[in-house]
């Protein structure tokens, strides 16, 4: 049996308000020590449901992770669930006891009752100190399985994890470690994009390669294991394979985003951009401006959501828009020629549509969206597009694609 298991405890993660983070990050530091994750599961803060859970996941996996539930209030149940399923008494720790009363009287409070519970020690484990909090974690090796438990907060959870057990862990694969490395690429669905790699899957059908759709993108997750070394030089060798077959399509890796990488293409070839949205209401200018030092290829916007702001600031002609309407390639057009002007850039990039939930008719749905580029050469580009969802996911998906047809047009990928 090998491999760990996560449980993420708290009720409040099973309701709408509140997701499971934790274990995304546990999953990706365990993978980097070669410890792969074989299952995952959420439970409220139930003494019965955690012993359940408890005793499946451990014939599953040698190794089981829990987060959450270690702190004072009635609703954390994880020592005491524990401990009881595995047959272990709980101990008052007076000497832990009296030091989270210093740590409050430090502060100029007095401790609550309630954290004595805190000292209150899993007899046999062994106790990981929690230096950003009062609720410190246990260390439990019974009948072949390992049980870490930590605490739900995350800075205390990483912390704990970084210092206490990711040390002890590191060395147990025999200096095997799996490496992972996310390839991004814009304008193209997932299909598409399957079809274009189908030959490269091929190749490297004995490794992990997953295609996966996000918004605004698709991603290929490349996957390898052995020495430090070995998962390298694995993984340029698929990364090059890759990139032979889908080229420019690829924005960026790992954590470089469309805005990003919009960005560096920008920045590299000396231009500036400017953008004038109506849909999408200012949102490319934030993705645009969340990248620090966007200011070096990156002029301004114009929000002009009404027809008196199209044609006041961006100089949309009366005519164009009782002909064709605000929500036409004309009036795009005209638009990022007129924000193109008025900020004297290089390219400019305009967006019209119907975010919705309502304004569409049988001719013009919501979700539809039309795109323009204009530059200082006088060339320019249109595209119309339908996008699926809710208001917030048309004014994403547009904003998005609009950053990506800026991308195209400045590394020559549509030529």
């Amino acid at each position: 049996m090998t491999g760990a298991a996560i449980i993420a405890i708290g009720s409040e993660m099973l309701g709408p308000l509140r997701q499971d983070t934790n274990s995304l990050w546990l999953a990706a530091r365990l993978e980097e020590v070669g410890i792969a994750i074989v299952r995952k599961a959420i439970v409220g803060d139930d003494p019965e449901a955690i012993g359940e859970e408890l005793s499946f996941a451990a014939k599953k996996a040698s190794l089981v992770f829990t987060t959450g539930g270690l702190g004072p209030t009635g609703d954390d149940l994880t020592v005491a669930a524990v401990a009881r399923r595995l047959g272990l008494a709980l101990r008052r720790d007076d000497a832990y006891l009296s030091r989270m009363r210093q740590r409050f009287e430090r502060r100029g409070m007095r401790m609550p009752a309630v954290n004595e519970k805190q000292a209150d020690f899993i007899v046999g484990a062994t106790v990981l100190e929690n230096p950003r909090g009062s609720a410190p974690g246990f260390w439990i090796a019974q009948d072949g399985v390992e049980y870490v438990l930590l605490p739900g907060v995350p800075s205390e959870m990483r912390e704990i994890m970084e210092q206490r057990v990711l040390p002890r862990l590191s060395g147990r694969a025999a200096g095997a470690v799996s490496r992972r490395r996310v390839l991004r690429i814009g304008g193209m669905g997932e299909s598409a994009v399957e079809e274009l790699v189908a030959p490269v899957y091929e190749k490297w059908k004995e490794d992990p390669v997953t295609i996966l759709a996000a918004p605004g993108e698709v991603q290929l997750h490349l996957l390898a294991a052995g020495s430090p070394e070995e998962a390298t030089r694995k993984l340029d060798a698929m990364e090059a394979d890759f990139r032979a077959a889908l080229g420019a399509r690829i924005f960026g890796r790992d954590e470089e985003n469309l805005a990003a990488s919009v960005g560096r293409a920008l920045k590299e070839r000396g231009r500036m951009l400017a953008a004038a949205e109506s849909c999408t209401g200012g949102m490319i200018c934030e993705l645009l401006t969340d990248v620090p030092g966007s200011s070096e290829y990156f002029l301004g916007g114009v929000v002009s959501y009404a027809n008196s702001a199209k044609s006041g600031l961006l100089g949309v002609r009366a005519e164009t828009l009782r002909s064709h309407g605000a929500v036409s390639a004309e009036a795009a057009g005209e638009m990022a020629r007129g924000v193109r002007e008025r900020f004297d850039a290089d390219l400019a990039v305009a967006v019209t549509g119907i975010a919705g939930p309502d304004g569409g008719t049988p001719e013009k749905p919501v979700g539809l969206v039309f795109f323009a580029l204009a530059d200082r050469e006088g060339g320019g580009a249109s595209k119309r597009r339908e996008f699926v969802g809710d208001r917030a996911a048309v004014r994403r998906s547009a904003s998005l694609y609009a950053l990506e047809l800026v991308r195209r047009r400045v590394v020559d990928l549509d030529s």
